[in-house]
C-alpha cells in the first residue's frame, strides 16, 4: 500500500480539491438558476474558498514527504494564498457595492479594480517563484501546471462563448477566468504527479 493510500482523507490534497470543485459547482448551479442571490453566492464562495487552507497544508505535507518541497515553493504558496483571499474579498466587495449603490462610471471603474489588483499579485507571485526556484524539475512542473490552467481557461471560455452565442447557456461573468485558471493549475499538478507515479511503477 502506498503512503498516500495510508493517509486519512482529511490529509489528502485530493479530498480538499474535490470539496472545492463540488462547492463551486453547486454554487454556480444555484446562481445560474437564480435560486440564490449574488450576496448569498459570495458568502458561500468565501466559505468554499476556506478549504484552500487545509488543501495547502495537505499539499505542502505531501510535497515534503516526496522530496518535492523547496523554500521557493513555501514562499510561493503563502503569497498565492494571500492573493487568492484578496481576490475573493475584492470581488465580493465590488459585486456587493455594484448591486446596492448607484455608481458613476468613474466609481464603477475604481470598484472594478478591487479584484484586479490581487490578480496582478497572483501573476507576480508565479513569476517570482520561477525566478526564485533553483530546482529545474520543480520549475518545469510549475510551468506545465500554469500552461494547463491557461489551456483550461482558453478551452472552456471559447466553448462556453459559442454556446452562449447560440443561446444554449446563460451568460457567465468574465471573472470566472481566474478560478478556472487556478483549478486548472491544480489539475495540472495532479496530472503530473499521477504520471510520475506511473513511471515509477513501470521502472519497478
Amino acid at each position: 500500500m502506498s503512503e498516500a493510500a495510508r493517509l486519512p482523507l482529511h490529509r489528502r490534497p485530493a479530498f480538499w480539491a474535490g470539496g472545492i470543485f463540488a462547492a463551486f459547482g453547486i454554487i454556480s448551479a444555484l446562481r445560474m438558476t437564480d435560486a440564490i442571490g449574488s450576496t448569498t453566492g459570495f458568502i458561500l464562495m468565501v466559505i468554499a474558498m476556506l478549504q484552500i487552507i487545509p488543501l495547502t497544508r495537505a499539499s505542502l505535507a505531501k510535497q515534503r514527504s516526496t522530496g518535492h518541497l523547496s523554500p521557493a515553493i513555501v514562499r510561493y504558496t503563502r503569497r498565492f494564498l494571500l492573493a487568492s483571499f484578496g481576490y475573493m474579498l475584492g470581488l465580493g466587495i465590488a459585486v456587493t457595492i455594484a448591486d446596492r449603490v448607484d455608481l458613476s462610471e468613474i466609481e464603477s471603474f475604481l470598484i472594478a479594480l478591487l479584484p484586479v489588483i490581487p490578480v496582478l499579485g497572483m501573476i507576480w507571485t508565479m513569476a517570482r517563484y520561477l525566478i526564485e526556484e533553483e530546482d529545474e524539475f520543480l520549475r518545469h512542473r510549475a510551468i506545465m501546471a500554469s500552461l494547463f490552467g491557461l489551456g483550461a481557461v482558453l478551452t472552456l471560455g471559447t466553448f462556453w462563448g459559442f454556446l452562449e452565442t447560440f443561446e444554449l447557456v446563460p451568460h457567465v461573468p468574465g471573472w470566472w477566468a481566474v478560478p478556472i485558471w487556478a483549478m486548472g493549475m491544480g489539475l495540472g499538478q495532479a496530472w503530473q504527479s499521477m504520471g510520475q507515479k506511473m513511471d515509477s511503477s513501470d521502472e519497478e
